[in-house]
């Protein structure tokens, strides 16, 4: 009888165990505050989350950090004998960049923690990549600006100063070198925020849609549901 007993109890009590434990995840209320710590965390994970892959691999680095005019007059310098000087930046250029990517990650942890988030529930709402999107246009200046000292750094360790002044006289006199932006720090870190941006959107859609990547308790409990 009291084999019997046992398990008809555990069955009475299951459902009222498991409604209480339902019923505080389903009377959750997101908040202002959560909806903003939750932003943060999503955007900092994003801005670790893989590597820039090929972005800035040797065959495609000069498309990729110089405007198309800038690119175009670089791979005309084939026709004026400057092929090997040209392969050896690309070379150096390509590895500095990619160095500066994983360098810039304190400086975007940086502008995500000082961001106002002036209506957060409705980013986590949002969907998308609308946290990436609200860091790129209320910041997007300002840190390719903080960038700029990384970039310098990288174009000393690489020696990219000198390589670039020798590849670039050839056109700096004439019109058409006035006319483009030719300072590489900044069209590096234009390039390198650009990278990093792409990275936090890929890894701001991945928490948002799989489980798997939601590795904290807040993130967890607001990027878990529909709201």
């Amino acid at each position: 009888m009291k084999k019997l007993l046992l398990p008809l109890v555990a069955l009475l009590f299951f459902p009222l165990i498991y409604g209480c434990s339902g019923s505080k995840l389903l009377n959750y209320t997101l908040t202002e505050q959560d909806a903003a710590q939750a932003i943060r965390e999503l955007l900092n994970a994003g801005a670790r989350n893989g590597s820039v892959g090929n972005a800035f691999a040797k065959e495609n680095v000069i498309t990729t950090v110089f405007p198309s005019e800038v690119a175009k007059v670089l791979n005309t310098l084939n026709n004026l004998g400057l092929s090997r000087d040209l392969d050896r930046f690309t070379t150096s250029l390509s590895s500095a960049t990619t160095t500066s990517v994983e360098r810039a990650i304190p400086v975007f942890a940086s502008a995500i923690s000082g961001m106002r988030l002036g209506d957060a529930i409705n980013l986590v709402k949002g969907g998308g990549t609308s946290a990436t999107d609200y860091l790129k246009a209320n910041t997007g200046s300002q840190l390719r600006t903080a960038l700029t000292p990384v970039m310098q750094n990288a174009l000393a360790e690489y020696k990219l100063n000198e390589q670039w002044d020798k590849l670039i006289a050839p056109i700096k006199n004439t019109g058409v070198g006035s006319r483009l932006n030719l300072d590489l720090s900044n069209l590096m870190a234009g390039a390198v925020s650009e990278a990093m941006f792409r990275k936090m959107a890929e890894g701001e859609q991945l928490i948002r849609t799989n489980a798997s990547y939601r590795t904290t308790p807040l993130l967890q409990k607001v990027f878990g549901r529909s709201w």
